[in-house]
This record gives C-alpha cells, sequence and structure tokens, in this order.
C-alpha cells in the first residue's frame, strides 16, 4: 500500500452532520473511507471528460411491441462492436425487456452509443453508468 497521508478538512457542522449520515447509510467504518470513495467518483468523472479509455454500462428498459423497435436497437448495437463488449436481455413481463450492455473505449464514443439507444422511440428508460478501468486508481 501507498504511503497514507494525513489531512484536514473544516465543514460546516450541518454539512458534516450530513456526511455522517451518509456514512451510516452506506455502511462506512469511518469518514476516510467514505472522502476516497468520493475523491475517486470525481476522478473517475475526469477520465470521462478528458476522453481517456473508461468503462461502464447502459441499461434501458423497452417495449418490444413496438414495431422494428427490436430490430432497430439489433442494429445499433451491431454498428458499436467495438464499444460493446457484451450484452444481458431479460424479459420483465409480457411486453418490456431490460438490455445491460458492458462498454468500453473513449468516453465521447461510449455516450454516443448509449445516446444512439436510448433516444429510440419505444426505449422507455435508459442510462449510462460510468466507471473506469482503474489503471490510474489506488
Amino acid at each position: 500500500m501507498d504511503e497514507l497521508v494525513r489531512f484536514g478538512v473544516s465543514l460546516d457542522r450541518h454539512l458534516l452532520e450530513e456526511f455522517d449520515r451518509h456514512i451510516r447509510r452506506r455502511h462506512y467504518t469511518n469518514r476516510s473511507e467514505a472522502i476516497r470513495d468520493l475523491i475517486r467518483a470525481n476522478l473517475v468523472g475526469d477520465e470521462w471528460d478528458e476522453n481517456k479509455e473508461t468503462v461502464g454500462t447502459i441499461t434501458f428498459v423497452y417495449d418490444h411491441h413496438v414495431r422494428d423497435l427490436t430490430g432497430t436497437l439489433t442494429d445499433i448495437q451491431h454498428g458499436y462492436q467495438g464499444q460493446i463488449l457484451s450484452g444481458m436481455h431479460v424479459h420483465l413481463d409480457h411486453r418490456h425487456c431490460l438490455e445491460v450492455l458492458v462498454v468500453k473505449g473513449k468516453g465521447t464514443d461510449i455516450k454516443k452509443v448509449a445516446d444512439a439507444l436510448i433516444s429510440v422511440k419505444g426505449v422507455k428508460h435508459g442510462k449510462l453508468t460510468m466507471t473506469t478501468t482503474a489503471k490510474t486508481l489506488r
């Protein structure tokens, strides 16, 4: 493990109380680990903004009864084979399906894939969850 460095942080009492509630809800054992996670989350966002190699998931729910929707979604995915690593398809009920795609590539390219899929008529909800390859995080 790298050398640990201690530093002090000054916070408004109310903000600290809210942070401590957050820590309890998330079951952190201490403030330090919660702060480390917040810093990592911010750094992951920077990787996406800097268009570095990143990974993520695209999750979307759609009504497969919408005319030609399944074919349209499949065609879009075939157009982004370089970014889509894997996918999972789940039948939620008689009409609705859930798809989860694991994606990898530059942030702007992955956002294009997500936007192309989520914006299709018949997709009821979709979300891109961004993360990192963790090569630069400790």
